[in-house]
């Protein structure tokens, strides 16, 4: 359900940014307010507390964020304050900035390997995701996790690519057991 909301309000304010030919400027607005509200988790804790009337949480807001973005981007956050979806506000942030990237042909790759990869191999797999995809450009997170043996787990949106060696032997032991039957 809260995925949901998330979602009709991120979708709302895209189809105004794109309409209103901003998207890329909104998306910069946000994540700079997005950066805030992470530094800041008094702030989200005041704007979620229960005795704190909305009339109240309103002004913090305006007071928070007038002047640092687009009256469009303050407005989605009364709005939301007012319908009491705050505690929304970081999905529907991360949703808004998830459906800019792929309008502007950006793609979010994180790749998880056994052991950090060097500036010429992450660049490699940079390259490899930009040539087997339809992105413009790659936005890459590099993950270290030594469970992972060999090889690499990529993951793109909902499409994971996953060529590691416990991968592999999970996948023989499921078979050799299965010949067991």
């Amino acid at each position: 359900m809260a995925k949901l909301i998330s979602s009709a309000y991120a979708d709302a304010l895209f189809e105004l940014a794109i309409e209103k030919n901003k998207a890329g400027e909104w998306k910069e607005e946000i994540e700079g307010i997005r950066t805030i509200l992470q530094e800041n988790p008094q702030f989200n804790d005041l704007m979620l507390h229960p005795r704190v009337l909305k009339e109240e949480k309103l002004k913090l807001a305006e007071e928070a964020f007038a002047g640092k973005a687009d009256p469009e981007v303050t407005g989605l956050i009364r709005i939301v304050i007012e319908k009491g979806r705050y505690s929304e506000i970081d999905s529907i942030f991360a949703r808004f900035i998830d459906l800019v990237k792929e309008y502007e042909g950006i793609g979010v790759a994180w790749v998880t390997t056994a052991k950090e990869l060097s500036a010429a191999q992450k660049s490699a797999v940079e390259k490899k995701l930009l040539e087997t995809t339809d992105y413009k450009t790659m936005e890459m997170h590099f993950i270290v996790d030594e469970q992972v043996i060999a090889g690499m787990v990529i993951r793109i949106g909902d499409t994971v690519v996953d060529s590691t060696v416990r991968t592999r032997l999970e996948g023989l032991t499921r078979s050799l057991l299965q010949a067991q039957v």
